[in-house]
C-alpha cells in the first residue's frame, strides 16, 4: 500500500499544482494573442508613422519596435514585458495600455455586473419554474425566451433596443455613459460612474447615468438570463428525479420545501460555475453592446484600437479579459470545492 502524504503537504501540492495550471493557461493565452496579432493584415508601424512617411522612418520605427527579430524573441521580449506590467503604449491615445485598460475597465465591469444581477434574479427563478413544471405551458414560455436570447444577436437587439426606447418612446437615455451636461462633475476615483456619482452626492448625474445604463445593462442582462435559466433548468431536472426528493414528497414536505430547499440547495453548487461563466461572458462579449452605446469600456476600446490599428491596445485589451475569464473560472473551481465536501480530494 502506497504511503498517504500528510494533509498540509497535499494542500500544498494542490496548490502548487493549481497555480502551474493557471500560468500555463496564461501563458497559453498570451501566446494566441500575441500570435493573432502578428498574422493580422495590420501594419503597425503604418499604424504609427502614417502612410506617407520615408522608407527611412518606416524601417527607423521597423527596428525599434524589434519586428526584424525571430517571432519566439519577440514573444519573449513580449511576456517579459507583461510580467512587468509593460503593455506598450497606446497609439491612438498616446498613453501606456495599462493606463487606459484602468480607467475602462471598470466601466465594463459596471455594466456587466448589473447584466448579471439580471440575469441571476430573473434566470435562476425561471430555470426553477421550467424543471418544475416540465413540458407544460410556463416551461416552453420560458423555453421561447431563453431561445430568444440564445439566437436573436445582440447587436440586432441593440439597435432595436434604441431605436424604440430611445428614438420612438423616449424612455431611456441614448448612447454614452451620461449626457454630455454631466460630463466632467464627478471626480473618477474607483472608475463605478454609479460608486462614483452617490459616494460624492451627485445625484444629478447617478440618476443620469441609470437612464443610460438601463437599455444596455438590460440586453447583456436578457443574454445571461438565457444562459443561467437554461442552466438552471437542466441541472433541477436532474435533480427533481433523484430518490431524495421523492423521499422528502412520502416524508410530507411542502412542495415549496421540496423545489427550494432540498432541489434547488443540491443545484446551486454546480449554479456557482455556471454564474462564474456567465460573468466572464459578458466581460468578454460586451464588445458590441459598448460600441453601439457608445460605452466607455474596455471593449469599445479594444473596438476603436482594431479600427485604428493600435496592436498594443488590441493585445492588452484581449489578454486582459482573457485574465479575467481565466480567473473566474479558477475560482469557480474552488468554490465548488469549498461547496461541495466531495470535489475534494479525501486524505486520511
Amino acid at each position: 500500500m502506497s504511503a498517504t502524504l500528510p494533509r498540509p503537504l497535499q494542500l500544498l501540492i494542490d496548490f502548487g499544482t493549481w497555480l502551474l495550471t493557471v500560468a500555463i493557461t496564461l501563458l497559453g493565452l498570451a501566446a494566441l494573442t500575441f500570435f493573432i496579432g502578428r498574422v493580422l493584415p495590420i501594419d503597425p508601424v503604418l499604424a504609427i508613422v502614417g502612410e506617407k512617411a520615408t522608407p527611412e522612418v518606416y524601417q527607423r520605427v521597423f527596428l525599434e519596435l524589434g519586428l526584424d527579430k525571430p517571432i519566439w524573441q519577440q514573444f519573449a521580449e513580449y511576456v517579459g514585458k507583461i510580467l512587468r506590467g509593460d503593455f506598450g503604449i497606446s497609439y491612438s491615445t498616446s498613453r501606456p495600455v495599462i493606463t487606459d485598460l484602468l480607467a475602462f475597465f471598470p466601466a465594463t465591469l459596471e455594466l456587466a455586473t448589473i447584466g448579471l444581477i439580471i440575469g441571476v434574479v430573473l434566470g435562476i427563478p425561471m430555470g426553477v419554474a421550467s424543471a418544475y413544471w416540465h413540458e407544460k405551458w410556463p416551461d416552453h414560455l420560458f423555453r421561447i425566451v431563453g431561445l430568444i436570447g440564445y439566437s436573436v444577436p445582440i447587436f440586432w437587439l441593440s439597435l432595436v433596443g434604441l431605436f424604440v426606447f430611445y428614438y420612438k418612446l423616449g424612455w431611456v437615455a441614448g448612447p454614452g455613459q451620461v449626457d454630455v451636461f454631466f460630463t466632467g462633475i464627478v471626480t473618477r476615483w474607483t472608475g463605478s460612474i454609479l460608486i462614483d456619482a452617490s459616494t460624492q452626492g451627485q445625484w444629478d448625474v447617478f440618476w443620469n447615468a441609470v437612464s443610460h445604463m438601463i437599455l444596455p445593462a438590460t440586453l447583456i442582462g436578457y443574454y445571461s438570463l438565457a444562459y443561467i435559466s437554461r442552466m438552471t433548468r437542466s441541472v433541477m431536472l436532474d435533480q427533481l428525479s433523484r430518490e431524495y426528493v421523492l423521499t422528502a414528497r412520502l416524508k410530507g414536505a411542502s412542495e415549496f420545501t421540496v423545489v427550494m430547499r432540498h432541489a434547488l440547495g443540491n443545484a446551486a453548487i454546480p449554479l456557482v460555475t455556471v454564474i462564474a461563466l456567465s460573468y466572464g461572458g459578458l466581460l468578454e462579449g460586451s464588445v458590441l453592446v459598448e460600441t453601439i452605446f457608445s460605452w466607455p469600456g474596455i471593449g469599445n476600446y479594444i473596438y476603436s484600437s482594431l479600427f485604428a490599428a493600435d496592436m498594443n491596445a488590441v493585445l492588452g485589451g484581449t489578454l486582459l479579459v482573457g485574465v479575467v475569464f481565466v480567473l473566474l473560472n479558477m475560482l469557480s473551481d474552488v468554490l465548488y470545492s469549498i461547496l461541495d465536501p466531495r470535489s475534494r480530494r479525501r486524505t486520511s
